[in-house]
């Protein structure tokens, strides 16, 4: 009978233990708070930069300067479906697929061949 007692006290214990507990209400609340959380700071920016890639690589034409996921910068020459065609030294053309496209260089910002618009490239005399 003893273990019977013993079980019974335990099971009590248990039940008491429960009842000292949060609310199943305030549980719920705190996990759809991670969830909104999560969606705002990992989800919805992957989702936009995507839609920002997609756009980029829709945009691009021939005789554009581009730079590629490798680093390798080009200009296209052909665009044959989802591949490119970068000439990257003169007589020299690579093919790459259109989804390796970083970023389209803007030549008046970054004109070709490394040049910076707005400095001069004479040393400072002091």
């Amino acid at each position: 009978m003893s273990t019977l007692q013993s079980l019974s006290s335990v099971l009590a214990s248990a039940s008491e233990k429960q009842n000292s507990g949060g609310s199943f209400v305030v549980t719920l609340l705190f996990m759809g708070a991670i969830g909104a959380a999560m969606y705002f700071l990992m989800i919805r920016p992957q989702r936009r930069r995507l839609k920002e890639t997609q756009e980029l690589q829709r945009a691009i034409g021939e005789g554009d300067e581009v730079i590629t996921n490798a680093g390798i910068f080009g200009f296209v020459n052909a665009i044959d479906g989802d591949v490119v065609w970068l000439e990257i030294a003169e007589g020299t053309e690579i093919r790459v697929s259109r989804s390796s496209l970083l970023r389209r260089i803007n030549p008046v910002v970054e004109p070709a061949g490394g040049e910076i618009a707005a400095e001069s490239t004479e040393p400072d005399s002091e």
